[in-house]
C-alpha cells in the first residue's frame, strides 16, 4: 500500500476515535470533604493557574458532616485547606486560620498561613489517568488532614497528618487567636523567622542547599508522610490510577 493511501486510511479511521476519547474525558471521580473535627471547618479550594474554581472556592461543614461533588473530567490541579474559627461580623466573613480575603467562597483566592494543605493533581499522565496527592506542612499546620482514595489501581495509599500538633507546637511557632489567645496554628520556621535558609531562598534554593531544620523536624517526626520544607521528599510514593473517589478528611 502506498504511503499516502496508508496515511489517508489512518486519518479516516483513527482520528475520529481519538477525538471521541478526548471528548469523553477521563473516568468520573468524586471529591469528598469530611469534617471529623469537633468544630465547624470551612474548606477552601484554590485551583492552580489555568484551572477552574470548584464549588465557588469554599463552603462550611458542621462537625461530623461531609460534602461530595464531581471532580473535573479533565486535568485539574490545586490545593485544599481548612479554615477554622470562622464567623460572620455583619457582611464580613473571617476566620482565625486559613482566611481567604474575608470571603466564604474563596473564588480563586488562597488562604492565610499557617494552614495544612492538600495538594492535588487529578487526571494527569495522558492515557494513564493518574491522580497524585500529598499533604504539605511547608506553610505550617492548623488541623490534621488525610487523603484517602477509593477504588483506584496501582499505589493508592492513605497519606497525611493524623496528629493534632497544636498542643505541642513550640512557643516560637505558635499562632494565637485574637480572641481568647488559644493556639490556633503552628507556623513553619520560614513563616516564623523569614530567613533565606529556612525559606530555601536565594543560595539555599536547591535540593543540595535546602535542608531540614529543627523546625521542619518537629513536623516530620509527627507526620513523616508530609512535605515539611521546600525541597522535602517524603518516602511514601504513589501513582494512583482512576480512583472513583478522593476523600479529604479533616481531623482523621
Amino acid at each position: 500500500m502506498a504511503l499516502s493511501a496508508l496515511l489517508t486510511l489512518l486519518s479516516t479511521f483513527l482520528f475520529p476515535l481519538i477525538m471521541v476519547q478526548r471528548s469523553l474525558g477521563y473516568a468520573p471521580m468524586t471529591l469528598t470533604m469530611v469534617n471529623n473535627c469537633p468544630f465547624t471547618v470551612c474548606p477552601g479550594i484554590q485551583p492552580n493557574s489555568g484551572h477552574e474554581v470548584l464549588e465557588r472556592g469554599g463552603f462550611c461543614l458542621n462537625t461530623l458532616t461531609h460534602r461530595s461533588f464531581p471532580a473535573p473530567t479533565d486535568h485539574w490541579s490545586g490545593r485544599v485547606w481548612a479554615r477554622t474559627g470562622c464567623s460572620h461580623d455583619g457582611a464580613q466573613f473571617s476566620c482565625e486560620t486559613g482566611d481567604c480575603a474575608g470571603r466564604l467562597e474563596c473564588s480563586g483566592h488562597g488562604g492565610a498561613v499557617p494552614a495544612t494543605l492538600a495538594q492535588l493533581s487529578i487526571h494527569h499522565g495522558g492515557h494513564l489517568d493518574l491522580t497524585s496527592y500529598g499533604v504539605s506542612l511547608v506553610d505550617g499546620f492548623n488541623v490534621g488532614m488525610t487523603i484517602t482514595p477509593h477504588l483506584g489501581h496501582g499505589r493508592c495509599p492513605v497519606i497525611g497528618c493524623r496528629a493534632d500538633l497544636l498542643p505541642s507546637c513550640p512557643s516560637q511557632l505558635q499562632t494565637r487567636a485574637p480572641r481568647g489567645g488559644h493556639v490556633v496554628g503552628c507556623k513553619s520556621g520560614c513563616l516564623a523567622f523569614n530567613t533565606d535558609e529556612l525559606c530555601c531562598r536565594n543560595m539555599y534554593n536547591s535540593p543540595r542547599t535546602c535542608r531540614a531544620s529543627s523546625y521542619s523536624d518537629f513536623f516530620k517526626r509527627a507526620c513523616p508522610d508530609t512535605f515539611t520544607y521546600a525541597h522535602d521528599s517524603p518516602n511514601l510514593t504513589h501513582e494512583c490510577s482512576s480512583p472513583g473517589e478522593l476523600k479529604i478528611i479533616f481531623c482523621h
